[in-house]
């Protein structure tokens, strides 16, 4: 977990990603359209990927794991909270604050 916590807090927005799975590719094209440079672990082509999944899956408590979203080092979650947080108005000010979104 402490490398995880490490690997998210090096950027201002993290997310751990699996190059096959379609929500990881949805997520980070809304990154993306919204001007954010999200910094992205494809855990699949990582050598220690199946230790930072299962860690993930801890913070995640349900569900897959995969994407994981962590803004200034903070989790998020995954794309159905970052979802819901952006729907709420809360996550441009959430990027902004991290340093990820300037306008």
């Amino acid at each position: 977990m402490d490398k995880v916590k490490r690997m998210a807090s090096q950027n201002a927005v993290v997310v751990f990603s699996k190059s096959t799975c379609p929500m990881s590719h949805a997520i980070q094209t809304f990154f993306h359209d919204l001007g954010v440079h999200a910094t992205v672990y494809e855990v699949d082509e990582l050598p220690n990927g199946r230790e930072i999944e299962r860690a993930l899956a801890n913070l995640v408590g349900r569900g897959p794991p995969i994407p994981a979203t962590f803004i200034g080092g903070h989790f998020v979650g995954p794309t159905d909270k970052v979802m819901s947080v952006h729907l709420s108005g809360k996550l441009v000010p959430m990027l902004r604050k991290a340093g990820a979104l300037w306008v």
